[in-house]
């Protein structure tokens, strides 16, 4: 038995493939199910193990592949989201870097036990997190595949070996690029992986709504690799990092707070040392960068969802935290926050550490959620939604928390009234789904 961060995991018998299906709301899988697009999957439900779980708030990519892969919130593993203030050097930074991290991984863990470890992740931004202690291990991003080497990443020459080119980042392609890899790394007898994790990106789903042609094409893609795992004798535990929904008015018009602006109107808009967020067109490389002239803002509004892949959301999600002035204004803005039409919940920094699990230094004086239709800006000047080809959908708050949680194994004696969590995954594949 391996400890990680307080729980107690087996070693894997059989191989073992943990699948981050990136915004997978599980209306995508009964609507995919329903129109017979996923036969693999019908069974399953039917067969194995099926819940409904709590993914972590903020309901971001980071912090629920972290969480997953540490089995842990992130009051543990420290990763609060995509994006967020360090108030130690005053600027607004990528949390892509392993040093946020606070906390080992399930995977690290075993690969020190000496299991064969593999990562196949989407986009690059997760790669670092993911693999950051796996030694001996193969760790790569379909995103830069093409430039994984034997050194770096524990495998060379990927899309030979996986037989599809290195797709767009902006595509259903590099999903079904994860999926590939994942199959052709298990077929590979003499160092198939005894555990191997697969996060995909979440492309399709904010651009088709559960039981669309695009979305169930997609989920059909999908079923097809995973039974192809399956039938290579793999334990299979799947699980979401996030739900999905529309953000729009009646008009199918983005349905934006832009909090900044009002914090400005009711605090003003004084000047102060550090950087703030902007959010650029595909033009720009979708990359945040540092704001207009003079900086930040007396109150600073930080979105978590931000990541250099803003094209199909435009760094808008259903989550922000609020740095304030330290003058005794501090609750007069929560309520006026709170009053605004849209907004679902306005905490305090401890309450939201301790509603939410979340580390209480990497979070501004307030958390603010906001209803399911809609999301939170910055400035409507820094937002460039140009690029948007459909109506707004989003995540990043309470109503996007509900994931799927499925083993392709029956668990028996499984209390399915208790709150499952999408970190439960390794759990219940390593504990309970062997044979």
């Amino acid at each position: 038995m391996l400890e990680v961060n307080g729980r107690a995991y087996a070693l894997p018998r059989a191989p073992t493939v943990v699948v981050c299906v990136d915004g997978c709301e599980p209306d995508y899988l009964a609507q995919a199910v329903a129109a017979g697009e996923m036969p693999w999957m019908k069974r399953t439900l039917a067969e194995g193990t099926a819940l409904v779980a709590d993914c972590v708030v903020p309901s971001f990519t980071n912090p629920n592949n972290l969480s997953i892969v540490t089995g842990a919130p992130p009051s543990v593993h420290g990763i609060c989201g995509n994006y967020l203030y360090d108030t130690a050097s005053g600027t607004e930074v990528m949390m892509n870097d392993p040093k946020w991290l606070r906390a080992p991984t399930i995977l690290a863990a075993l690969a020190a036990a000496g299991k064969r470890v593999a990562v196949v992740t989407a986009k690059d931004k997760l790669r670092a997190l993911l693999g950051h202690g796996m030694q001996g291990g193969i760790c790569f991003s379909a995103e830069k595949a093409g430039e994984a080497t034997l050194a770096g990443n524990g495998i060379e020459n990927v899309p030979a070996l996986v037989g599809l080119p290195v797709p767009d980042v902006y595509s259903a392609g590099l999903s079904e690029f994860v999926f590939a890899a994942g199959v052709k790394l298990m077929q590979r007898a003499a160092d198939r992986p005894d555990v191997m994790y697969l996060s995909t990106t979440d492309y399709v789903q904010h651009k088709h709504a559960p039981g669309t042609p695009d979305a169930n094409a997609f989920y059909r893609m999908m079923d097809g690799y995973l039974g192809a795992l399956d039938a290579m004798g793999c334990v299979i535990a799947l699980t979401a990092d996030h739900g999905m929904n529309a953000k729009t008015r009646m008009d199918g018009s983005p349905d934006v707070i832009y909090l900044q602006d009002r914090l400005d109107e009711w605090l003003g808009a004084e000047e102060a040392p550090g950087r703030s967020q902007a959010f650029s067109s595909p033009t720009g490389g979708g990359t945040p960068r540092s704001g207009g002239p003079g900086g930040s803002r007396r109150a600073r509004v930080i979105l978590p969802i931000t990541d250099p892949y803003v094209v199909h959301h435009g760094a808008l999600g259903s989550f922000a935290t609020v740095y304030l002035p330290g003058n005794g204004e501090f609750d007069d803005a929560a309520r006026r926050i709170a009053a605004l039409p849209g907004i679902e919940l306005v905490l305090a920094r401890a309450d939201a550490a301790a509603r939410f699990e979340l580390p209480a230094d990497r979070i501004g004086d307030l958390v603010v959620v906001s209803e399911r239709q809609a999301v939170i800006g910055t400035s409507a000047s820094r937002h460039d939604l140009s690029a948007l080809e459909v109506p707004l959908r989003s995540h990043g708050g309470i109503s996007e928390q509900r994931v799927p949680l499925v083993l392709n194994r029956r668990i028996a004696g499984l209390d399915t009234g208790r709150r499952w969590r999408n970190f439960d995954a390794f759990d219940l594949a390593l504990n309970h789904a062997q044979g």
